[in-house]
């Protein structure tokens, strides 16, 4: 499922695209086989056809078809109703690129024009946008989300992401006896396992070491996160889906939260390491010139009124020591403030073109659609099967002719 999902986002291609495909097919197959039908019949010169008499056949059919209908209506209300409403929630966010030259950019600009992207061969990036993705899909980002406090917008529900996902989740009535059957299976083939209870580094869930309850719920965080990266405008688009519009809100928002976090750690932390380095080393040196500057007094102090040649010396050289340390600590101040100039100018700038607002209307399923759908469809294969036994009929008559 992983490969289809990156095969699909790769070639920019949507689920969506997939499910409308998917329901074409039915009509395709059927259309394909009256065509064939009739083309094997047409091919006898001595057959024909009578299309009044078709359509009279179909108008005697009346009740049939209202049979049909009638089914097919209450069969695709039990299938569809059922199923539990969801919504989806969209950012999209245009993340700054770091260039190894300024002067690339107009050639960056002119290729993307052309429907090429070569924003990673001129960033010094390891995680490129186009790597964004795949980072959502990471076993240590997930993770974290399972601590992430949600709240449904009846107010009924209050707690974190995995007691959502786990006790308050809406379950289609037909998933009831599989799901029975799969947990049945589960309890006689593996073991109890301790889920939520901290680990050894003090950590609710660790990433390294899953129970299976803990990997379903993120193979179903995984499923409800959808990001598409578009090479041409380098816009990363974030889609998460949910049964609950303010719980969809609130994760999306945080995901892309964490995101930008996770991206702005990653490009300063070799900066902020300098700027910890020579913190340090100016603390250090402001002691020392204390201790230096404190010496010197004291010294200064209780020698002020000696002449004594050995005494002047034993004071020039306590002053130096004072001057040294000073200009030490002059010059890892300076270098301070330049690290923490660097820090600043690393980090990335985020510029967000969609934020994250509640849904008002659900994104699914169609009911309504879907119902007029499946009538369509039994319509032409009921259609299909008159037609069919008309057709054979009127070549079997020709056939004895």
């Amino acid at each position: 499922m992983r490969l289809v999902r990156l095969v699909l986002q790769k070639n920019s291609i949507s689920f969506a695209h997939v499910r409308g495909f998917l329901y074409l097919c039915p009509i395709i197959t059927i259309t394909h086989y009256i065509y064939s039908k009739t083309n094997k019949i047409m091919s006898d010169e001595k057959i024909k056809i009578d299309f009044a008499k078709v359509g009279k056949t179909l108008l005697n059919k009346k009740k049939l078809f209202l049979k049909v209908w009638i089914i097919t209506f209450i069969l695709s209300c039990l299938w569809i109703f059922p199923k539990p409403r969801y919504y989806k929630c969209e950012i999209s966010i245009a993340p700054e690129t770091s260039s190894s030259s300024v002067g690339s950019s107009s050639l960056l600009s002119l290729a993307s024009n052309f429907g090429f992207n070569m924003g990673n061969l001129a960033s010094s990036d390891a995680i490129y946008p186009q790597l964004y993705p795949e980072l959502l899909k990471s076993t240590n980002f997930l993770v974290e989300l399972l601590d992430i406090k949600v709240k449904t917008k009846d107010g009924k529900v209050n707690t974190d992401y995995y007691t959502y996902m786990v006790d308050h989740q809406k379950v289609c009535i037909w998933d009831y006896p599989k799901n029975y059957i799969l947990a049945l299976i589960e309890q006689w083939t593996s073991k109890d396992d301790k889920i939520g209870k901290p680990n050894g580094n003090g950590k609710r869930f660790d990433p390294f070491r899953l129970d299976r309850k803990t990997s379903k719920v993120l193979e179903a965080i995984e499923g409800n996160i959808t990001t598409t990266y578009s090479k041409k405008t380098d816009v990363v688009s974030l889609t998460v889906e949910d049964q609950d519009p303010l719980v969809c809100a609130l994760l999306a928002d945080s995901i892309m939260s964490r995101l930008q976090q996770y991206i702005i750690n990653y490009r300063t932390q070799k900066a902020r390491i300098d700027y910890e380095h020579y913190k340090n080393l100016t603390a250090t040196a402001k002691r020392n010139y204390e201790l230096a500057r404190n010496k010197y007094a004291s010294f200064a102090d209780a020698n002020e009124d000696v002449v004594l040649q050995s005494v002047k010396s034993k004071e020039e050289d306590l002053e130096n020591d004072m001057q040294l340390k000073y200009n030490i600590y002059t010059a890892m101040n300076t270098r301070l403030e330049a690290a923490m100039a660097k820090v600043q100018e690393t980090t990335p700038v985020f510029t967000t073109l969609q934020n994250a607002t509640v849904p008002i209307k659900p994104a699914g399923p169609k009911r309504v659609l879907f119902v007029i759908g499946m009538l369509f469809l039994a319509t032409l294969g009921t259609i299909v099967c008159i037609y069919r036994k008309e057709m054979t009929k009127e070549y079997t008559q020709a056939q004895g002719e």
